[in-house]
Formats: structure tokens, C-alpha cells, sequence
């Protein structure tokens, strides 16, 4: 009885097994697999409100690529990082994204805090297309696979001095807050008004992040008969050394760099403080007519109006998958490899990398301060 038990068992399972087909798979072929790119951005911390202009300006470039069918008949995905603009934070945050199967980094907003990540893409073989770092420090090792969107420090100084001595300024006070991109755009501009003579420098000053007041920065400038001053770090300390320097009878030229008009500088400054204010720039979309289009999509995209970062941002995405498509080859070997031989015309315009991984025909404007807002001034050209 227990033998012919144990074959009716076995006998019953051969059955069911062969007796019924398996359903059709209806499903179809699997979706390609993405192609990702990823972007250290400062999502939260002083720098947040830039980072996260950056993401969507990265976004939209991604969402359109797709709607277009995607690079080699693949999607592309955005994968974002916050590295807090700070250089222990965001060496952290890199080594956790190039572990997500990246094809190429495509973000980078303080420079202080994409210099320590250099070497971690390095090391791991994934080329970077930086949108808005631009201190000369990025360039220093002489990596192969670092490209930059933005014109480095060394040229915005070029335009900064030439700007300044055209606005009437013959004496200025440079000052910086010690970290990369300031203290290298802050070296460049004092080197460029030597190699020049158009302007005498009186000092070069350090000030510290987030103190509560630059009383003595401005006693220095005063001191020193400045008639202009070159602050070259970001907008927060920008703010506060603007209201400090009138407040102490300051009534010269305050020009700042490309980090500080990046951001909410004038929103509580009163007509007397920033009258005077101008800035170096990198893309204002919306001071530019020939972005408007582009200008356009972006709000359609997010509701909001397009600032400083968002340009660079989205280009830095249009230029990796360009090098993806026609290096017809994901891998970061290969694109990196095709990274160099770009030749392609972006939102901001004709891009194309010197053999040190600059680009070659960087654009800066120049804004002028008027009531709580920047416009651009007639010297931009």
C-alpha cells in the first residue's frame, strides 16, 4: 500500500507538471536600463537654495533628453547627492554615488567642496562635467577627466579688472573668505591688477563665514582709501559686509563675484546700500533675451523663474549626453574619452574644452543693482 501511495503521489505531480502550459509572457521586452548621471549639489545647508535651482536645471535637460527617446535608445536618470557645500560632507556623498553605476558626475557648486571629490571620481574612473566650480584648484592635479562649464576664476578676474576700472574704480580692496574659489578668483584679481597697472590694490583680506558683522573689514577698506572693493566669496556674507561697509561711510564701488549674485543678495539691502552694487556673473537666464525660450520651458517645468546656476546646470547634462551618444558606449572610460573631443552648442552657447579641461569661450555679464534686484549693465559687453 505505501509503495503504490508514493507512486500515485509521483504520478499525479509528472501530470500537473506537463498537463498545463505556462500563460504567454504578455509583458513584453524589459525597458532599457537607464543611464545614469550623478550630481553632488548642496541641497541643504546656506548654499541650498542654489543647489536646488541646480537640480532642476539638471532635470529639465534630463526629462527633454528623454521625451526625445533618450541616449542609445536608453532613458537617462538624475541621481542626486547632497554634499552641503562642505568638503567633509560632500567626500562622503561621493563615495556613496559612485557606487550607483554613474556614467559621468555632473554636478559641483562650491569648489571648496568638489576639490576633495576630485580624486574619488578618479580613482573610480568617472569623468566630471563640472556646471558651476570654477576655481583654478579643480584644474591643479592635472586629471584628465574633469571638465568645466563655467570660465575659471582666471578669466573672470580678466573681466573684473577690466569692469571695475571702466565703472571709475582706480583703487580697490580685494576680500575673500579663505575657502577655494574665493581665495583663487581673489588671487587672480590681484595678480591681473599687476600684470595690467589699470588698478592700484590696497589690500587683500580674509574674512570669516557667518560672523556676525565685518566692522573691521570695513575699517580696513576705509583705512586703506579704497575707492572700490572685489568681494569674491558668497551672497550670505556678501549681505552682511555690504550693510557693514555703508554703515561705516563706505560710498565706493562694491562689485562681487559670481558666487554672491547667485543667490537672495540684495532682498534686504535698502536703495542707499545697494546703490553702487555690481556684480561679476556667470548666466542670469533672465536678463538674457537669447534664453527666453529656454527660459520659458524651465518655468512651464517647475513654476518658478529660472536664476544663476540653473543654465549651466542643464548644459552640464546636455554636454555628458553628448559625449554618451557619440562615443555610442555608456561606460565612464568611454565617455570621458569622447568629453574630450567636444565640439557642441548648448543653452550658454558653443562648447569646446582646452586640453587642461577649461572651456574655451567662457561668458561673464555684468550686473548692476537696482532696488532689490540685479539688471544688466550697458558694460557687460
Amino acid at each position: 500500500m505505501q509503495r503504490w501511495g508514493i507512486a500515485a503521489v509521483l504520478v499525479t505531480i509528472a501530470l500537473a507538471a506537463c498537463g498545463s502550459p505556462e500563460p504567454p509572457d504578455e509583458a513584453g521586452p524589459s525597458p532599457a536600463a537607464a543611464i545614469r548621471l550623478g550630481a553632488l549639489l548642496p541641497l541643504t545647508g546656506r548654499s541650498s537654495h542654489s543647489g536646488e535651482a541646480m537640480r532642476n536645471g539638471a532635470q529639465l535637460a534630463v526629462n527633454e533628453i528623454n521625451a526625445a527617446g533618450g541616449v542609445l535608445g536608453r532613458p537617462l536618470e538624475l541621481v542626486t547627492e547632497d554634499d552641503a557645500c562642505d568638503p567633509g560632507t560632500a567626500v562622503t556623498a561621493a563615495q556613496r554615488i559612485v557606487r550607483q553605476d554613474i556614467a559621468a558626475s555632473v554636478g559641483g557648486y562650491c569648489s571648496s567642496a568638489v576639490v576633495p571629490t576630485l580624486r574619488i571620481f578618479r580613482d573610480a574612473g568617472i569623468p566630471m562635467v563640472i556646471p558651476q566650480a570654477n576655481s583654478t584648484d579643480l584644474i591643479e592635479p592635472g586629471y584628465d577627466s574633469v571638465f568645466l562649464i563655467c570660465g575659471t576664476v582666471t578669466a573672470e578676474a580678466v573681466f573684473a579688472v577690466d569692469r571695475i576700472k571702466r565703472l571709475g574704480g582706480t583703487r580697490l580692496a580685494v576680500v575673500h573668505d579663505g575657502t577655494s574659489f574665493p581665495l583663487t578668483l581673489a588671487d587672480a584679481t590681484v595678480a591681473e591688477a599687476a600684470r595690467t597697472g589699470a588698478l592700484t590694490v590696497t589690500d587683500e583680506i580674509k574674512l570669516s563665514q557667518g560672523a556676525p558683522n565685518y566692522q573691521r573689514i570695513a575699517g580696513t577698506v576705509l583705512a586703506g582709501k579704497a575707492d572700490a572693493v572685489y568681494f569674491t566669496g558668497y551672497y550670505a556674507e556678501a549681505n552682511q559686509l555690504i550693510k557693514d561697509l555703508r554703515a561705516e561711510g563706505f560710498d565706493g564701488l562694491i562689485v562681487v563675484g559670481d558666487g554672491a549674485t547667485d543667490g537672495p543678495l540684495l532682498a534686504d539691502l535698502t536703495p542707499a546700500q545697494s546703490e553702487g552694487v555690481y556684480g561679476t556673473s556667470l548666466l542670469f537666464p533672465d536678463l538674457m533675451p537669447s534664453l527666453d525660450d529656454w527660459s520659458a520651458r524651465f518655468r512651464t517645468a517647475f513654476g518658478t523663474t529660472p536664476g544663476p546656476s540653473t543654465v549651466e546646470a542643464y548644459d552640464a547634462v546636455q554636454v555628458a549626453a553628448d559625449a554618451i551618444r557619440r562615443a555610442g558606449d555608456s561606460t565612464p572610460a568611454a565617455v570621458r574619452q569622447a568629453l574630450t573631443t567636444t565640439d557642441t552648442t548648448v543653452a550658454s552657447g558653443k562648447v569646446t574644452f582646452n586640453p587642461d579641461g577649461t572651456r574655451s569661450l567662457p561668458t561673464f555679464l555684468l550686473l548692476r543693482a537696482d532696488g532689490g534686484a540685479f539688471v544688466l549693465d550697458a558694460l557687460t559687453a
